[in-house]
């Protein structure tokens, strides 16, 4: 009895250093001369624009859009669908977006979807951009180009996208 306790502890120990091996043999090889790559921690700007505020979730977005008085900009992406991608590059690169949303929007990026069924008026795509009033109305009238996709932008939309922005911001002032 004692013969087969030592087999088994023998047999175990064998997996666990087996599985250890392939373990360490999935991790990132160095290269000679440089380290490891380190996977860097994502921010809530996911690469949409470091130097603006993002709040976490809706719910958070909606009562700092209420208390704050601002529109409340939310972003529906994922981070491997290349539309997003190329909306993405395009949204950081313009200096004209960026400093508005710094200034004047509260400002969402999701990668899943909101539960406020408001968040899709016609439909779960990617990308889509909508704006939410701080009397929590879902600014519906705000659209980009496209019949079929009417909350969606692409990176050459981005004038349209400007004006849209500019448009919260005005019906904001004019209806509280």
């Amino acid at each position: 009895m004692h013969g087969f306790l030592l087999l088994c502890s023998l047999l175990l120990c064998n997996g666990l250093m087996v599985a250890a091996q392939e373990k360490v043999q999935k991790l990132p090889k160095e290269e000679k001369g440089s380290p490891a790559q380190i996977r860097i921690p994502q921010t809530l700007s996911r690469g949409w624009g470091d130097d603006i505020e993002w709040v976490q979730t809706y719910e958070e977005g909606l009562a700092r859009s209420k208390h704050s008085k601002k529109p409340l900009m939310v972003i529906h992406h994922l981070e491997e669908c290349p539309y997003s991608q190329a909306l993405r590059k395009a949204f950081a690169s313009s200096p004209e977006i960026q400093q508005m949303a710094q200034e004047d929007f509260i400002m969402l990026n999701l990668v899943h979807s909101s539960s406020d069924d408001n968040m899709a008026p016609d439909g779960h795509y990617v990308p889509r951009i909508l704006f939410v009033d701080p009397s929590l109305t879902v600014r519906a009238d705000l659209t980009g180009k496209y019949g079929n996709r009417m909350y969606a932008y692409e990176p050459e939309d981005i004038s349209t996208l400007i004006e849209n922005m500019r448009q919260a911001k005005l019906l904001l002032h004019t209806e509280l």
